[in-house]
C-alpha cells in the first residue's frame, strides 16, 4: 500500500478522458460529455469486482459511513456497536447521524470478538459495524449470525480492505452493505473518494438520492432539480476525476493485492525466528489483502525490547496501543466529550444531561493484545535493500 506507488498511463488515459469532456460533475451536460461517465462506470465496475449488484460512489470512506447509516435508518436513540481498534471515522460518522457508538474488545484477528458482540447488544441496537482493521477479515460470518439472531443490520467497515476476500467472497458482501476508502494511503486510492457496496436496491437507491441532496435521479422533462424528493440529503457525490482514477486503480488491484502477499511473506519468513512470537489470525491467507503484517509477542516488555531494537536499525515498527488515531484508549476529545456546539451535542442533550460517558479502562483484552503487537505496513514496491534492511533488523530483534 498505498496505490499511488504504481500511478502510471492507465490512470493519465482515464484523467484526459475527462478533461477532454470539461465535466467534472458526475451527472447532467448529457451532450457536452459525449458518454463519459467516469464515476458511473467506476461504480459498475466496482460491483462487478465485489460480486454485488450495487456500487454507490461517495467523496471518501468516512461518507460512506455516514451515507450507509442514514439510508440504514439509525439515528437519535439508537446504539451502533463497533470495535474499539478503527479509524476514528467508524464512530465519527456514528456520533455524525445522531446515534451512540458501543465498543467491543478484539481478536486474535485484530477486529471484533463475536463472544464481546454478544454481550453489548442491547433493545437500542439498530447496527453491528465490524472493521476490517488493516486490510484482514473480522470474523463476519459469526458476527453476521449473531446479527442475524437479534434482527440487527450489519455494515461492514472495509475502509482497509478491498481486494480482501474470504474463500473467494469480498469482505464488504457479507453484511446488509460494506463501505471503503480510497484516500491517499489505500491499497487502491483516488485521494479521496469512497464507495458502498449492497444487493439491496432499496437500500441503494436511498443512498444514491441522500449523497446527492434527496434527489431521485429521474428522467424529468426539466433541468436538473426538477426531480422529486423523498427525504432531505446532503452533497457527497464524487467528481469525474475521482471515478476516472479508481477505473485506472482497480484494474491494478488483484495485482498490488499479489505483491503485497509476496512481500508480507518475506517478512513473516524472517519474523519466525523471535521467540514466543505470534502471528495475527488471518481467516483465509489466500483471500489476505496483506496491506500490514502483525506480530505478537510475549508481553508489553517483551514487545518493547524487540521494537526497540528494531528502531535502532532505523526499522521500527507501529504499536497501536500508542496511536492517537486508532485505539479507544486514545481517544481523548471522545473520552473527554470535546465538541464545538455550544450545547455539548453529541456527549450531552441540551440542558447539559450526558448522553454518553465513555471509561479509557473498558477494553482490557484490546489493550493487552495491542500492547504486545507491532505492525509494519506492507508496500506494493519493496526493493530488495528495504527488505534486506528489515530482515537484518528482525534477525538482530530475534536475541533480545
Amino acid at each position: 500500500m498505498p496505490g499511488f506507488e504504481i500511478f502510471g498511463k492507465e490512470e493519465k488515459k482515464e484523467i484526459a478522458d475527462v478533461l477532454d469532456t470539461g465535466v467534472l460533475f458526475r451527472y447532467e451536460f448529457n451532450e457536452q460529455r459525449k458518454g463519459v461517465f467516469k464515476v458511473r462506470e467506476f461504480e459498475e465496475q466496482f460491483s462487478q469486482y465485489c460480486g454485488c449488484r450495487f456500487s454507490q460512489a461517495v467523496t471518501s470512506g468516512t461518507a460512506a459511513l455516514k451515507v450507509a447509516l442514514t439510508a440504514l435508518g439509525v439515528g437519535p436513540g439508537d446504539e451502533v456497536i463497533t470495535q474499539g481498534f478503527t479509524f476514528v471515522a467508524t464512530w465519527e460518522a456514528i456520533l455524525e447521524v445522531g446515534a451512540i457508538p458501543v465498543f467491543t474488545e478484539i481478536d486474535t484477528t485484530l477486529n471484533m470478538d463475536p463472544a464481546d458482540l454478544e454481550k453489548k447488544i442491547t433493545s437500542k441496537t439498530k447496527c453491528i459495524i465490524p472493521v476490517h482493521m488493516l486490510g484482514a477479515a473480522a470474523n463476519i460470518q459469526q458476527i453476521v449470525v449473531i446479527a442475524n439472531k437479534h434482527n440487527i443490520c450489519v455494515l461492514e467497515d472495509t475502509a482497509q480492505a478491498a481486494g480482501c476476500r474470504i474463500q473467494g467472497q469480498h469482505l464488504g458482501t457479507f453484511g446488509d452493505c460494506g463501505t471503503f476508502s480510497f484516500d491517499s494511503v489505500k491499497t487502491m486510492t483516488t485521494g479521496e473518494g469512497g464507495m458502498i457496496i449492497t444487493d439491496n436496491e432499496d437500500l441503494w437507491r436511498s443512498m444514491s438520492e441522500y449523497q446527492d441532496h434527496g434527489h431521485d435521479h429521474k428522467v424529468n422533462p426539466g433541468a436538473r432539480g426538477g426531480e422529486g424528493r423523498r427525504f432531505i440529503g446532503f452533497n457527497y457525490r464524487m467528481m469525474e476525476l475521482q471515478g476516472a482514477i479508481g477505473i485506472a486503480q482497480l484494474a491494478k488491484l488483484d495485482f498490488m493485492v499479489a505483491e503485497q502477499q509476496k512481500n508480507k511473506s518475506k517478512l513473516k519468513e524472517v519474523t519466525t525466528g523471535i521467540p514466543g512470537v505470534k502471528f495475527r489470525e488471518i481467516l483465509d491467507e489466500n483471500g489476505d489483502s496483506a496491506t500490514f503484517f502483525a506480530f505478537t509477542l510475549e508481553n508489553a516488555e517483551h514487545c518493547k525490547r524487540v521494537n526497540d531494537c528494531l528502531k535502532n536499525e532505523g526499522q521500527g515498527a507501529i504499536n497501536f496501543s500508542e496511536n492517537s488515531w486508532h485505539f479507544f484508549p486514545k481517544w481523548e476529545h471522545l473520552l473527554e466529550g470535546k465538541t464545538l456546539t455550544s450545547s455539548g451535542y453529541p456527549f450531552a442533550e441540551p440542558g447539559g444531561r450526558k448522553r454518553i460517558v465513555y471509561d479509557p479502562q473498558a477494553l482490557p483484552a484490546s489493550s493487552d493484545l495491542l500492547a504486545r503487537t507491532l505492525i509494519y505496513p506492507v508496500s506494493i514496491i519493496m526493493n530488495e535493500d528495504k527488505i534486506n534492511a528489515m530482515r537484518k533488523a528482525l534477525t538482530l530483534a530475534s536475541k533480545v
